[in-house]
């Protein structure tokens, strides 16, 4: 048995129990799974003390997948909105879900949103430290490094499947992207908290510094790192400065280390990036971190299209997905302007989905282009229930539908349908 298992003892349970299922679902050979796995270029997310949660598999050859993100803010704190998001989120087509909260009772609701998730659920636990001293009226910078690692090992316990953790983010680096020009600085929560406190206290990283104690907690219970872009470009006109890069390469060399010591990785990877500089950028980020799978948000393609963001963003993600994206982090319509409400979280699923299929069918994904072949088929027949089971959303085809469903043409053409008119 490869090193990976036998030092991972959750995660030899949780593909002993279910790898039957993950192949069929994927359609793909058991050992091809177990191999990815050993080299770190695919992840299972499951911690055993999440009940009841569906296995997922991320990373190359595996299907792209989606994640949706939800949460509480100072200013919209209501917790069954957030409930019912979650809800949304999985109905629409969500892989997953990260809970990326910030007000109210944080553990009452990491709480209840596993319990009702059957998805695999992530978090970021620098947010519920930065909540305790913000909260308090004290200064970040004020933090005790020990808050973050009990944080971290709390939320393990409690079943949170992934985490955004800035492992990378180095003293020097935070230097850079604050004195270097950049135009938008930094725009991560959690890696604008860690370099003000690395700053503040001339000190490096804790999370890099203590990244041993960072995976003795990971692997205890299969909690799969998401090793966060803190010094992600929020303005293409940062996108692969050296900043960013100086953290990409110690993502890689951290994801190593951490598969070396039966710990799975992922890699959160660039924010806003200009069209024609994606594939540059993910080829970079998935040579410089040995093909571990790659998480993006976006990319985001312009930065000027504020409540048309998870347009912006799934062109950047079809992209990303042809070029070795792995996962994909949804934009939404409020992104950049307010939470997103249950439409925006639908919206944003359906963007990211669409900018995964679009990319795998460029890939020549067998699953992606036979679902192409079924909905061309199903037009050329006017075959409207063929249309609805290919489409990706059946839902949107039944509700625009409905006023001429019994109609055999659609309501743009009427009599002057193209395909009736040759048949």
């Amino acid at each position: 048995m490869h090193s990976l298992f036998t030092r991972n003892t959750a995660l030899a349970a949780l593909l002993e129990n279910h790898l039957a299922s993950l192949a069929a679902q994927e359609n793909l050979p058991p050992e091809t799974i177990r191999q990815a796995l050993a080299a770190g270029t695919m992840v299972l997310l499951g911690n055993p003390r999440h009940r009841n949660v569906r296995p997922l598999l991320v990373g190359q050859p595996a299907r792209v997948k989606v994640n949706a993100n939800i949460g509480t803010s100072p200013l919209c704190h209501c917790l069954q909105t957030e409930l019912e998001k979650l809800d949304a989120a999985l109905e629409t087509g969500a892989d997953t879900v990260m809970d990326l909260s910030i007000s109210g009772d944080l553990d009452a609701i990491r709480r209840d949103m596993l319990e009702r998730c059957p998805a695999p659920l992530g978090t970021v636990p620098m947010y519920a430290v930065g909540q305790k001293y913000l909260d308090a009226g004290r200064d970040p910078a004020a933090m005790d490094p020990e808050d973050l690692f009990e944080e971290i090992a709390k939320q393990a316990a409690m079943g949170v499947d992934f985490m955004t953790l800035h492992c990378g983010l180095t003293r020097r680096g935070a230097e850079w992207a604050t004195e270097g020009g950049r135009s938008m600085g930094i725009v991560s929560r959690g890696g604008a908290m860690l370099a003000r406190w690395m700053l503040h206290n001339d000190r490096e990283n804790p999370l890099l510094t203590g990244f041993d104690r960072v995976l003795e907690i990971a692997l205890e219970h299969n909690v799969t790192l998401s090793l966060g872009d803190g010094l992600r470009p929020g303005a293409g006109v940062d996108a692969g400065d050296a900043a960013q890069i100086e953290e990409v390469i110690t993502l890689g060399r951290l994801a190593r280390r951490a598969l070396n010591q039966g710990v799975q990785c992922m890699i959160e990877g660039p924010g806003h990036v200009p069209m024609h500089e994606v594939e540059a950028q993910i080829i970079m980020i998935k040579k410089l971190t040995g093909g571990a799978p790659l998480y993006v948000l976006g990319p985001l393609t312009t930065d000027v299209a504020p409540g048309y963001d998870h347009i912006a963003g799934a062109v950047g993600g079809a992209l990303g997905v042809r070029a070795g994206v792995d996962f994909l982090c949804y934009l939404t319509p409020a992104e950049h302007l307010t939470l997103p409400d249950i439409a925006d979280v639908r919206a944003g699923v359906m963007a990211s989905r669409v900018a995964a299929q679009i990319g795998e069918v460029a890939l020549g994904r067998p699953r992606a282009v036979e679902r192409e072949a079924r909905m061309n088929a199903a037009r050329a027949a006017l075959d409207w229930q063929g249309m609805r089971a290919s489409a990706l959303d059946p839902a949107m085809v039944d509700a625009r539908r409905e006023p001429h469903k019994t109609e055999e043409v659609c309501a743009m053409c009427g009599k002057f349908c193209a395909v009736k008119m040759l048949r």
